[in-house]
């Protein structure tokens, strides 16, 4: 593994209770991040524009704009890691972060242990990715054609816009397409193997990936879930 960059890792903070950021921003200050507050959504928008984060923990609900929106806006233009928190555990909630791009989920009240877990496996990956890649060749097939050097993905001809973790995937069922490979190797390849979350982010994610590579998402041709196991890149 690469060493990382040795300059401190920005994070934007956007929640619109004070005392709660104030306390995390010590707290995590003291890890050694440089921390930067939002308290609504249109000021996360222009932070997030003037500091270039190296992740953004976002909250769900936000005055002026919301959470929800804010990410999407914000996967417009960038991979950079994003943790949706939300103080509420319903199932719909936590899907709509991930399906608008979000790369994992907290939900309040939490432990600051598990995000500090959850920060570090992501920044990790991404500064991974950045420096090494999991392949410089280009992979094409079934109509795929993946560029791993340029980060780019092309369908059927036609280039597709793709976040880091929607990336990832690919290139990893891409790389070992015809082969099953398991959850486990996904949870562990793509977010580390100290990842503290649960199932629904893969399964969003998957979902997404479907939808910009699959022509029928509902009827998916090119990733197969292989009951049990995992999924499969397939070759035909």
């Amino acid at each position: 593994m690469r060493p990382l960059s040795d300059r401190p890792k920005r994070i934007l903070v956007v929640d619109d209770e004070v005392d709660f950021v104030d306390t995390l921003m010590i707290t995590l200050e003291a890890e050694g991040y440089e921390v930067t507050p939002a308290y609504d959504g249109f000021e996360a928008l222009e932070r997030f524009r003037a500091i270039k984060p190296d992740l953004v923990l976002l909250d769900l609900m936000l005055p002026r704009i919301s959470g929800v929106d804010v990410c999407r806006d914000i996967r417009g233009s960038s991979a950079v890691p994003i943790i949706m928190v939300t103080a509420k555990s319903s199932e719909v909630d936590v899907v709509v972060g991930l399906e608008v791009g979000a790369d994992d989920y907290i939900t309040k009240p939490y432990r600051i242990r598990e995000l500090q877990a959850r920060i570090r496996a992501l920044l990790r990956r991404a500064e991974e990715t950045r420096t090494a890649g999991m392949s410089e060749e280009k992979l094409a097939m079934n109509g795929v054609t993946l560029d791993a050097e340029r980060h780019e993905v092309t369908v059927d001809g036609a280039q597709v816009t793709m976040p880091l973790k929607e990336f990832e995937l690919l290139e990893i069922l891409m790389m070992n397409a015809g082969k099953v490979v398991t959850r486990e190797v996904l949870f562990d390849r793509v977010w580390g193997y100290d990842y503290v979350g649960d199932s629904k982010t893969l399964d969003v994610h998957v979902k997404r990936l479907r939808s910009k590579v699959e022509t029928d998402p509902s009827n998916p041709e090119r990733i197969v879930t292989i009951r049990g196991l995992g999924y499969k890149f397939s070759t035909a």
